[in-house]
């Protein structure tokens, strides 16, 4: 089983400002960690803390550069704590802190439906050359770049059906000595993927329906990004939408990042949910999630771009 790490009833003093999710900031052993809390959607499900868990290890078999999480409880609630990849002399800076820099009006503080988010401004962004390659990036051959490794994040969000990939959900690791450098962060915060907020009946249906309208396939493609193509779309892009476009600009990046994932055994995926503790997930929602892993990565390797 995943370690499950104990934080200390007293730790959560440091509240995190961004997002719209119970955060906080603590230190330990001379490290700064945040937890975040799970949290249960209208019909009481919940399942962030393991869905995040997965994404994680997911990253690790493709090599994304990606913030580690595990699982953790606080005050007997569930959770998960990721160190800081902010360096000790520098900052994180988050993609609306420089869209808002970039675009008159940006909607600095709006989460969710910001048409003025496009993925061809994104792009663009990645594509400076100032813009280095993350942190510790262990080199994968095809993809030498910022926007290279960020081809792989929107591959990753197309597998693991991630919707939440907003402006404060992708940024930049800035360290001004010994001289300024810009690196594009690690992935995070992959918790709004894997199904985790679809009840277990809801779940069983969607595997066993003849319905093609209600099955897991038709749920799988219905996943929006939090991308639009331009400031008048009327809807988000889907997530292998986003992959797809980002490929066709990086073709080289694109086809390396799919053989990344072609080459993931399905049994080692498998035993990534079996180290999950029951109380965390149910069997159905290890089996739906499994399942929509399955279909994306044919989706993936079948696209053409």
């Amino acid at each position: 089983m995943y370690p499950v790490i104990p934080v200390l009833h007293e730790a959560g003093d440091i509240l995190e400002p961004l997002g719209t999710k119970f955060k906080f900031w603590f230190d330990s052993n001379s490290t700064r960690y945040l937890f975040k809390l799970n949290t249960p959607n209208s019909m009481g499900v919940t399942g962030e803390d393991w869905s995040e868990k997965v994404a994680c290890e997911l990253c690790e078999l493709l090599n994304l550069p990606h913030a580690h999480y595990d699982l953790a409880t606080w005050r007997d609630q569930h959770g998960v704590v990721s160190p800081t990849f902010a360096p000790p002399d520098g900052m994180v800076m988050s993609g609306n802190e420089l869209l808002v820099a970039l675009e008159k009006g940006y909607p600095k503080g709006q989460f969710y439906r910001v048409r003025q988010h496009t993925l061809r401004l994104v792009l663009q962004i990645m594509k400076a050359k100032l813009i280095q390659v993350p942190p510790d990036w262990r080199s994968v051959t095809g993809v030498t770049s910022a926007i290279d490794v960020f081809v792989g994040y929107l591959m990753l969000d197309a597998w693991i059906a991630n919707q939440d990939r907003h402006h404060e959900n992708w940024a930049f690791v800035i360290s001004p000595a010994p001289e300024l450098t810009i690196r594009l962060a690690p992935t995070f915060d992959h918790a709004s993927s894997l199904g985790w907020n679809v009840p277990d009946q809801t779940r069983i249906d969607r595997l066993t329906t003849r319905d093609m309208r209600r099955n897991i396939e038709a749920y799988v493609e219905r996943a929006q990004s939090a991308f639009y193509t331009s400031a008048s779309s009327i809807k988000p892009m889907g997530t292998l939408e986003v992959f797809r476009e980002a490929a066709r600009q990086r073709q080289e990046a694109g086809r390396a990042w799919l053989d990344r994932l072609a080459q993931i055994p399905d049994n080692t995926i498998s035993g990534l949910f079996e180290q999950i503790p029951p109380d965390r997930i149910t069997p159905a929602g290890k089996q739906f999630a499994m399942r929509m892993l399955e279909v994306n990565r044919t989706r993936l390797l079948n696209l053409e771009f």
